[in-house]
């Protein structure tokens, strides 16, 4: 248990039950995953919303949204009523829609939300999220706290979404619990072929180098991992990602606010790295929905659930990073995002998983041999609809926990609820690299605080008259 002003984050469960998609003219059906979706690891993801206390309702009103709710909410996601399995033919996941019901879990929690380290994610947010059944498609968690505020963490495996696909998730759940359908525009694509491998398949050799058998000879052991890694939950203020984006631009050439970020933390990178190696690389997975340029792609792909994520590195040298301005920083960030057709890109990415699918790879960069690397995921540049009529979270944010073998730096950016402009960064790093960016002036990445989102009460000043 995580240590809680001298007592233990403790969460009890009060119930646990399974919820069926009300629809019964749905046809049970196996869904088999598509090779996009053999390409991340098959860990459980959950995105995670904290909520203060609703001003007009209390938790049985926030329970009974869910009950009365999330039955409508898996007629359009009915995978997620199903159980993951394995085809005993191919050895391969897929899905067994049967209707079998997601996980409901409610838990109560005797303290407030104000008393959590938000800041150390393994003491705060992975100590209220509650174990569930790896062929368990979906399992929906609300906890209330003392204070009269409560989480959701809406949990389920990568090998059925990504990021994107989770957020459309807890977006499609607002709008639905809010308004009782669901618009046009937020209708899930569940069609897992939209992408089809050729025959014959066709790739590039640099794929084959791209990828590595995930083999225990060619990883760090355990305990390396585990004792080289922190994992921190940040916040960057919409003022300091303004500031980074005009100090990684030029005159003709603005730079994005992912790209400005990322040149701010390749140069932390570095400095922390400094003699100790030669290079140091960043990398970054890419949401194919906005980079693909087909119109009938564009189309099928903007509310498509599974995955549809790449994965993009360079690497350069610690002193050309430390010696660059951040404008230089930027546009090398910016070539490497930009430089691949990605329409192109992910049918040989299909390709190639068709004949490597039997086993299971890596994106060789994120291993952790090498030279050190920080990959970053974002999706900040649209804030998650959590208004399920309770008002909107406090924070949203994804949690996973990458393999314990993989022994490279990690971010998950995500943009608070709300459209203040500030971001939420979930981070598993070196403690090293933690130091050099909450000691760095001005403070850019600044520790989750209660504060901060909000949970605590500002005092009144008391008149001495």
């Amino acid at each position: 248990m995580a240590s809680l002003n001298g007592g233990e984050v403790h969460v009890r469960v009060v119930s646990r039950s399974l919820v069926k998609a009300s629809d019964t003219t749905i046809e049970p059906h196996v869904l088999a995953v598509s090779n996009l979706d053999l390409v991340p690891q098959p860990i459980q993801v959950s995105m995670f919303c904290v909520y203060p206390k609703p001003l007009a309702a209390d938790f049985t009103a926030v329970l009974a949204a869910f009950n009365a709710g999330l039955p409508s909410l898996l007629n359009h996601f009915f995978l997620l009523a199903g159980r993951i399995a394995t085809n005993p033919s191919s050895g391969l996941p897929e899905v067994l829609c049967y209707n079998q019901g997601a996980e409901l879990v409610v838990g109560e929690a005797g303290f407030d939300l104000a008393a959590l380290d938000f800041g150390n994610v393994s003491a705060s947010l992975r100590r209220i999220q509650q174990p569930y059944a790896q062929d368990m498609a979906l399992s929906v968690q609300v906890v209330s706290f003392a204070c009269g505020g409560f989480t959701v963490a809406w949990c389920t495996n990568h090998v059925l979404v990504d990021g994107s696909a989770l957020s459309l998730l807890v977006g499609a759940w607002s709008e639905l619990a809010r308004t009782g359908m669901l618009s046009v525009g937020a209708q899930p694509n569940h069609d897992r072929f939209i992408f089809r491998p050729r025959a014959p398949p066709s790739y590039s050799a640099s794929l084959n180098k791209a990828f590595t058998p995930l083999d225990s000879e060619r990883q760090v052991n355990v305990l390396t991992r585990d004792q080289s890694f922190v994992r921190r939950l940040y916040y960057i203020e919409a003022s300091d990602v303004t500031r980074l984006r005009e100090e990684a631009s030029r005159e003709g050439q603005r730079a994005t606010r992912v790209q400005a970020v990322s040149s701010y933390l390749w140069k932390t990178l570095a400095a922390v790295v400094g003699a100790s190696d030669a290079h140091c690389r960043m990398g970054w997975w890419v949401d194919g929905r906005r980079h693909v340029t087909a119109p009938e792609l564009r189309a099928t792909m903007r509310n498509y659930v599974g995955n549809v994520t790449t994965y993009a590195a360079r690497e350069a040298s610690v002193e050309e990073v430390l010696r660059m301005p951040l404008q230089d920083v930027a546009a090398m960030v910016r070539d490497v995002l930009t430089a691949p057709a990605y329409d192109q890109h992910f049918q040989e990415l299909v390709d190639w998983v068709e004949e490597h699918k039997t086993k299971r790879h890596v994106e060789t960069e994120t291993l952790g041999l090498g030279s050190p690397t920080v990959s970053v995921m974002a999706f900040a540049s649209f804030s998650i609809d959590t208004n399920f009529g309770f008002g909107c979270a406090a924070m949203a944010t994804p949690i996973s926990m990458p393999s314990a073998r993989l022994c490279s730096g990690f971010m998950q950016i995500a943009a608070r609820p709300g459209f203040d402009g500030s971001w939420i960064i979930n981070a598993s790093m070196w403690p090293r690299l933690a130091a050099a960016l909450e000691t760095d002036e001005p403070r850019v990445f600044k520790p989750v605080t209660a504060e901060y989102l909000g949970l605590v009460v500002p005092k009144v000043q008391q008149s001495r008259l």
